[in-house]
């Protein structure tokens, strides 16, 4: 088993209040979670009002598609924040499956 995850801030410049900067992250969590299947939250910063650091994961069967998978949702971010990321970690954990007995 592999979890692959995705780390990120979110610069979100221009915004006064925290309503709306919850607003886009909101909305950008729902489209991620729709469009890639993977699990979002936000994490960190949240009564910044021009900052958020959002963590997305991914579990899979193999390392290369997740973060293929992560790679795609760092451009999707790109492409539909209105800001810039400032910070990106992609990384991923293999977890063994211990051996089965037979019964």
């Amino acid at each position: 088993m592999t979890v692959t995850m995705l780390l990120a801030i979110l610069e979100l410049p221009g915004l006064s209040s925290l309503k709306d900067k919850r607003r886009i992250v909101h909305s950008l969590r729902d489209r991620l979670i729709r469009t890639y299947k993977v699990s979002v939250a936000e994490v960190d910063l949240q009564n910044s009002h021009s900052f958020s650091q959002i963590g997305v994961a991914l579990v899979s069967n193999d390392k290369v598609y997740g973060e293929r998978v992560m790679q795609k949702v760092l451009a999707f971010l790109e492409n539909h924040l209105p800001g810039r990321v400032a910070d990106v970690q992609i990384h991923s954990e293999i977890y063994e499956t211990p051996p089965q007995e037979n019964m």
